[in-house]
């Protein structure tokens, strides 16, 4: 009797399980770009806009 081996596809499975999931990051990445675009423009027309502003009040520690 003889045996025939079948090929073992795990490595390519975890390969495409991978590139899907890449591709989905890249993909949900991509919309939320859009989002943050008003934001964008208010923080390069004033700097005061932005929550990560390097004025007295927020230097050091120091409290209102």
């Amino acid at each position: 009797m003889s045996e025939v081996q079948t090929k073992d596809n795990f490595i390519l499975y975890v390969v495409m399980a991978g590139a899907v999931a890449a591709g989905a990051v890249y993909m949900v990445k991509n919309s939320e770009h859009d989002k943050y675009a008003s934001a964008e423009k208010a923080i390069a027309e004033d700097s005061s806009n932005s929550a990560y502003r390097n004025d007295v009040l927020h230097s050091g520690g120091a409290k209102k």
